[in-house]
């Protein structure tokens, strides 16, 4: 049987990713099996769960998914010692209106599952406020529990001994303190962290994280914390539909936002995944049914795309016969062309209209709920698809047929509405489920 907690935090940026790495490859050290999942719509964070740990970590988001799909999901971890779920954003933190089972909260997750929360708390420029800050937290909703707190970024050991006084006062228990001058940081970039792929050191980064936190953290009392648990069976998997029989993924560093219960339900489905590269100038597989291009930081690569001709006419080819379909990123791949940061617009395939703009960033973040007007690879018209956007880039044409009628999570039509022309489709959201 594994013991379950969730990694969480008052907010963003406060080291929930650092803990969650440092905890299961200091664990892994010893002996222990553990699985790692994340909250809500992130494609970096399982990629350094799965370097940390050895076992692949996958989305688990209340707002998208059903309560099925999600003990779906879990039962991966049935066969660990140890099972940590990461948090996103605040413990508390979703949208405003509830998606299928939940508002995408980390809250939902955790009192769903029945495990106990370890809060990261950042003290920094406060001293019993945190305890204030904690027993607030501890106390919001009934149904979540805190098991206790790990403190990051303490400054001195008076500030330590201030801090852990107070939550000593409101029974919080305290598994460790942080220095601040020995913080563990992983690089990051305009979408979040740099992804594990692109870190050549990411083995030697993640070590020395369980090392610095294995000095500082009672490791012992944090799993001692964690709730035994088990899977229950599921009637229900994912609702995913693959989008052909036998579909070429575009991946490589610019095509990389793929969320693995998605490649997972279309092989569970039967379909071959066929993967190519279009920064190695690659086409795609001209046996497939399909063609799908992810998201990813195609912006950083615009040049490189842009001059790779055997990429841009084989799809072009390609898309003469077949479906091709773009997501975020890849959407703006299929366009006509991306204009990059430093103002230079690049030509990508042409086959839909869209231009975009990253010479004024603007950042579009949050669920969205999409409406078919027409078909897409996988799903009919009509169909009704919870996905995810954020990205930075600014639409300065989207002149091709809208694929989609697009709400925000508080039902307010949005401007990004995806794009259709001929065999070519788009959107900016990533589809994470289709409602039943």
């Amino acid at each position: 049987m594994a013991a379950g907690l969730v990694i969480s935090a008052p907010a963003s940026g406060v080291g929930k990713t650092t803990l969650t790495l440092a905890l299961a490859r200091a664990w892994r050290n010893r002996g222990l099996n553990v699985q790692c999942f994340k909250s809500g719509p992130d494609y970096i964070d399982p990629a350094f769960h799965a370097a940390a740990t050895g076992r692949a970590s996958v989305n688990v988001d209340s707002w998208a998914m059903d309560r099925g799909a999600i003990t779906h999901l879990v039962s991966r971890g049935a066969d660990a010692d140890v099972v940590l779920a990461e948090g996103s954003m605040g413990l508390f933190d979703g949208v405003a209106a509830r998606g299928v089972c939940g508002t995408g909260a980390t809250a939902d997750l955790a009192e769903m599952l029945g495990w106990p929360v370890v809060l990261v708390i950042d003290p920094s420029g406060q001293a019993q406020t945190a305890a204030a800050i904690a027993a607030g937290l501890r106390d919001y909703r009934p149904g979540v529990r805190l098991a206790g707190v790990v403190l990051n970024r303490v400054a001195s050991p008076r500030h330590e001994a201030l801090v852990r006084h107070a939550l000593n006062e409101i029974g919080v228990a305290v598994f460790g303190a942080l220095p601040r001058h020995a913080e563990i940081s992983l690089p990051k970039r305009h979408l979040g962290l740099v992804q594990a792929e692109e870190q050549a050191e990411i083995g030697k980064l993640i070590d020395e994280a369980a090392r610095f936190v294995a000095e500082h953290v009672d490791l012992d009392a944090v799993l001692r914390s964690a709730a035994s648990w088990s899977p229950q069976p599921s009637a229900n998997g994912l609702n995913v539909t693959p989008p052909g029989q036998r579909i070429a993924l575009a991946r490589d560093a610019a095509f990389s936002f793929v969320y693995p219960h998605m490649l997972e339900a279309w092989r569970a489905a039967g379909a071959d995944i066929s993967t190519f590269s279009p920064l190695a100038d690659e086409a795609p597989d001209r046996s497939a049914d399909v063609c799908w291009l992810p998201g990813g930081y195609p912006e950083l690569h615009a040049g490189t795309i842009a001059a790779n001709a055997r990429f841009r006419s084989g799809l072009r080819t390609f898309a003469e016969s077949r479906p091709v379909h773009g997501e975020c990123g890849g959407y703006m791949v299929l366009g006509a062309g991306l204009t990059d940061a430093e103002g230079v617009r690049h030509e990508m395939a042409g086959l839909l209209g869209l231009e975009t703009s990253f010479a004024k960033r603007r950042m579009h973040l949050g669920y969205r709920l999409a409406a078919l007007a027409a078909p897409m690879p996988g799903h009919q018209a009509g169909a009704r698809l919870r996905g995810h956007e954020f990205h930075y880039s600014t639409i300065l044409a989207q002149p091709d047929t809208p694929l989609a009628v697009v709400h925000d999570a508080t039902g307010a039509v949005i401007a990004e509405t995806g794009s259709r022309r001929g065999q070519a489709t788009g959107t900016f959201f990533h589809l994470i489920a289709e409602d039943r």
